[in-house]
């Protein structure tokens, strides 16, 4: 059986990012199956390797000259940030050419590639923006567990003008996709209200109202099984949430709080819409055990995993 190529990305040198790349390269229940090929500078995924992964053989894709000496580590740091930066844009050039089959990446640090003085808001957007793709949309999943989301990188005063119907729509539509790509033949959703209770009529907001219930009845007018919108604080219980195969997030937080309690650990990030496969770790760079050799490897190796499934069902 040929190999899955994957384009690991080194994430950003200063975090763990190097340290969960290697560990997971050199897992022999990932390489089974998958040739992971690391994208980064040289130099410090050799370091990461020596201290994290001491004895693998690891197959480098040099993307920059940054020597390990020069990083500092756990801080934010321009030419770090430029460094992870380089690393995403040949791993995906790469997937998009056809030499590998799919990106998972280590986590950025934002900072950092602010710094360098590039404007920079996640992964999503970056990616999104390299494969020329308007159509997109972020998700978070663990096992049973996914939440897309209407609206991510953006403040959250931005965030009401930012919720249209066609907005829902589109990321609706998208999640739906990505669950029948799963095997799920008819997924049933969950819609999240923007306001406190829904809005309550209109009492604590009336965008629920205008724009999420009138967008849910043209989706449920288009064949979509999905209901809501549900108020928030009660959505992710138990009760309500194992009911459905996929939740619609209105903003960031009212997913990834809840999201994160649930599966911190193991859950992945992935980007729906593109025409290529990427997958992520639900964290980010975690400066305060940068390069200790104790970084959770859990949600590295679950990207991989997906990344791994959606190749093969592609």
């Amino acid at each position: 059986m040929e190999k899955i190529r994957i384009a690991l990305t080194m994430g950003d040198p200063a975090g763990i990012g190097p340290e969960i790349a290697v560990k997971a390269a050199a897992n022999p229940e990932l390489n089974w199956s998958a040739e992971i090929i690391l994208y980064g500078c040289p130099d410090v995924i050799r370091e990461a390797g020596r201290r994290f992964a001491p004895g693998a053989k690891l197959k480098i894709n040099a993307v920059g000259d940054l020597r390990f000496a020069a990083v500092p580590v756990a801080k934010a740091d321009a030419a770090c940030g430029a460094a992870a930066r380089a690393a995403v844009i040949a791993a995906v050039g790469d997937t998009l050419a056809g030499k590998t089959d799919a990106v998972v990446t280590a986590p950025m640090n934002k900072a950092s590639v602010n710094l360098a003085g590039v404007p920079f808001t996640g992964h999503t957007e970056l990616i999104a923006e390299l494969c020329g793709c308007r159509r997109f949309a972020m998700m978070q999943s663990a096992d049973d567990l996914r939440v897309a989301f209407v609206t991510t990188h953006i403040p959250l005063s931005a965030v009401t003008r930012k919720i249209t119907e066609k907005r829902i729509i589109e990321v609706a539509r998208l999640l739906e996709d990505a669950l029948r790509a799963e095997g799920i033949e008819h997924p049933k959703l969950a819609a999240a209200a923007l306001d406190p209770h829904a809005g309550e009529n209109g009492f604590m907001g009336s965008r629920d109202e205008t724009v999420v219930k009138p967008a849910l009845e043209k989706l449920r007018a288009g064949g979509m099984t999905i209901d809501g919108p549900f108020p928030s604080d009660t959505l992710f219980i138990d009760q309500t949430r194992t009911r459905y195969d996929g939740i619609l997030a209105m903003y960031h937080d009212q997913g990834h709080i809840p999201f994160k309690i649930l599966a911190f650990g193991y859950g992945v990030n992935s980007t729906l819409g593109l025409p290529i496969i990427r997958t992520s770790v639900d964290h980010g760079t975690a400066f305060e055990i940068a390069w200790q050799g104790v970084a959770n490897t859990g949600s590295m190796r679950a990207a991989i995993k997906l990344a791994l499934a959606r190749a093969r069902n592609r």
